[in-house]
């Protein structure tokens, strides 16, 4: 079976933790932000750590 290349534009987005989790960037941080509280820009900052189900879809997708 031939090696799966791996989609760029997925592997920009999501990273692999040293434990193994599926973290990426939160949506939302990109431009509005006067609006919105000091405290909800602040949670935008933490990475967001996708569920198991996701992962295992985005894993497949990062193969190398």
């Amino acid at each position: 079976m031939p090696k799966l290349k791996t989609r760029k534009a997925v592997s920009k987005r999501f990273k692999v933790t040293s434990k193994g989790k599926m973290v990426c960037r939160r949506g939302g941080k990109s431009h509005l932000l006067s609006c919105k509280s000091s405290k909800r820009r602040r949670h935008l900052r933490q990475p967001l750590v996708i569920a198991a189900v996701m992962a295992k879809r985005i894993e497949h997708s990062i193969a190398k």
